[in-house]
């Protein structure tokens, strides 16, 4: 394990179950197809994962090797960003209706919209599906999105 996943799988903690089981309780399948959802196999997954906490500008809590790579940012900066900055700022009205609809909802699948990186290169992400992580008892824990579709527009 290196110390980017050491960071971002100990800053998680207990909300790391939540990201896979919430996915697959909201959803009806699995995050990782077949395999099972441990701290490596979400690190090592075969396409972007990010989750954010319920501040009132909720902060990453956790993003795959994928998501560091995508967006350009290293662990620790990563733990410092709204996620709101992953979007432009004409794109962050969408966004903040995506993540009102998923609060309703629970999930959307099918997801698209332009993100930008740390450096300011800007990608749409394609076929992203985006849900509340809850625990068993129903509480909301924040949220996730995962998606392997996506098109640099730079």
């Amino acid at each position: 394990m290196d110390a980017a996943e050491q960071l971002l799988t100990a800053s998680a903690g207990a909300r790391l179950a939540l990201i896979a089981g919430s996915f697959a309780r909201l959803t009806g399948r699995p995050l990782l197809g077949g395999t099972p959802a441990s701290a490596h196999a979400l690190w090592t997954a075969p396409m972007v994962i990010l989750a954010h906490g319920t501040e009132p500008d909720p902060i990453f809590f956790y993003g795959d090797r994928q998501a560091l790579e995508l967006f350009e940012l290293t662990a620790e900066q990563l733990l410092r960003t709204p996620s709101r900055l992953s979007a432009e700022a004409p794109e962050r009205a969408e966004r903040a209706r995506l993540f009102g609809e998923v609060s309703r909802h629970g999930f959307i699948d099918n997801y698209a919209g332009v993100r930008i990186s740390a450096s300011g290169r800007r990608f749409r992400i394609e076929q992203a599906c985006v849900w509340n992580l809850l625990d068993e008892a129903g509480e909301i824990h924040g949220q996730a999105a995962a998606f392997d579709h996506w098109v640099r527009l730079d």
